[in-house]
């Protein structure tokens, strides 16, 4: 009886996650567009900067409101929504689970450097959290309902069904492989299934197969203190504007910093998105539009914009912006990797920057969030390229070793620092 109910569990929160994850996405892009009348990436620089400053302002302050009526709202990992459902802390109705996915949508879409795979791994276990009791299983399995559910949102919103299922397993569910595996399996490739239909996944259309060319693994040694580089930078950094904003707001304001903090980083979004409009929001479409080859940056507009995107996710975290920082890091991976290529191309190095966009988006992501087998199970959905897959999964473990040595990296589910 109870694997009975753990099947329909997996086909009934596959299939509903699905739908909701592609309602959530067709919402953000319909906040996008009406905030900035079209596509912000065109539609910014005619726009009068002081609209372009408020927008991001507005939005935050009502992300924030809805948090202070409903704590539910924000931005929780799986393990955290995890913990507060078997410890009773925490009780989501379909109110919260609207609210949240309208709390996202707006920070996405008023220019945030979030993620939307957050919300929709939590979705995804909001859902089966409701359905666990409606099944009547035990308690002890609601970890493992919550993993299902995680494993379908990903799955979602990535259209990357592997992806997802590894995700789960490498954050909360891997206790339960061993029995619980096949129910993590059928909730992500039906959740894969409807958005599908309905979204698009991110693709490498200069996929090379199975056909290796060792330039890639060679050169890829020498990517390796480059992207070990960034990374201290970006940790570095973002440390620095988290202390700095504790430092300035949290003490002395205590009481109205959630607001402070809102307006500040709001102001700082205006700014970013003033000054390019690819610095901000998740940066899905910049990753798609480097590992695809369409268009080309020079070095220092590269430089500029990883900084940019490095102070927005840190900035647009702290403002409780609702969403992860998946994509976010991914973006800035795949800037490092794609100017590392222009470098090599431009002192003669036969070898295409793109393929190093993509290696660059899956190693900072692995990195940043402690999940090697996620980045090369991303690489692998991703791409199906070998060239990209091997370099990936030999920088992934070398750099997070290097890595370790001078930073300890949490292992949440989408958040590597927490708001103090």
């Amino acid at each position: 009886m109870q694997i009975k109910n753990l099947l329909f569990l997996s086909i009934l929160t596959g299939i509903i996650t699905g739908f909701i994850i592609v309602i959530y996405s067709f919402l953000t892009d319909l906040l996008k567009f009406l905030l900035f009348f079209g596509n912000p990436i065109e539609s910014i620089s005619s726009l009068p900067f002081w609209y372009v400053l408020l927008v991001p302002v507005v939005s935050i302050l009502i992300v924030n409101f809805l948090i202070s009526k409903n704590e539910s709202v924000k931005e929780y990992g799986v393990e955290e929504i995890a913990e507060a459902v078997v410890q009773n802390k925490m009780i989501f109705g379909i109110k919260d689970l609207f609210l949240k996915i309208f709390a996202s949508s707006l920070s996405l879409a008023s220019g945030f450097a979030v993620g939307n795979e957050g919300p929709s791994a939590a979705i995804g276990a909001m859902i089966a959290s409701k359905l666990h009791p409606v099944l009547n299983l035990p308690k002890e399995l609601l970890r493992v309902s919550i993993s299902i559910g995680a494993a379908g949102g990903i799955a979602s919103i990535f259209v990357s069904p592997v992806t997802g299922i590894m995700f789960a397993i490498e954050n909360i569910a891997y206790n339960f492989v061993r029995d619980y595996v096949g129910y993590l399996i059928i909730a992500g490739a039906l959740a894969f299934s409807v958005s599908l239909y309905f979204l698009e996944p991110l693709i490498f259309k200069y996929s090379n197969g199975k056909f290796l060319e060792y330039r890639y693994i060679f050169t890829s040694f020498l990517f390796i203190p480059v992207i070990t580089f960034f990374i201290y930078f970006y940790l570095g950094l973002k440390n620095r504007v988290l202390r700095f904003l504790n430092f300035k707001i949290s003490k002395k304001f205590a009481r109205y910093k959630n607001y402070i903090f809102g307006i500040t980083g709001g102001l700082i979004i205006g700014v970013i998105l003033l000054i390019s409009p690819y610095a901000a929001f998740s940066g899905h479409e910049l990753v798609a539009n480097l590992i695809n080859d369409k268009f080309h940056l020079s070095f220092s507009i590269i430089f500029i914009i990883i900084v940019l995107r490095i102070v927005a996710t840190a900035v647009s975290i702290y403002a409780n912006a609702v969403g992860g920082i998946f994509i976010a890091l991914m973006s800035v991976g795949a800037l490092v990797g794609y100017g590392f290529g222009e470098v090599l191309v431009y002192y003669g190095v036969n070898i295409e920057p793109f393929y190093f966009a993509a290696i660059g988006a899956a190693v900072f992501m692995g990195v940043n969030m402690k999940l090697p087998l996620t980045a090369v199970v991303l690489a692998l959905e991703i791409t199906y390229d070998y060239n990209v897959i091997v370099p990936t999964a030999i920088m992934v473990v070398i750099v997070g070793y290097f890595v370790s040595l001078n930073f300890k990296i949490n292992k949440l589910s989408f958040q590597i620092w927490s708001r103090k």
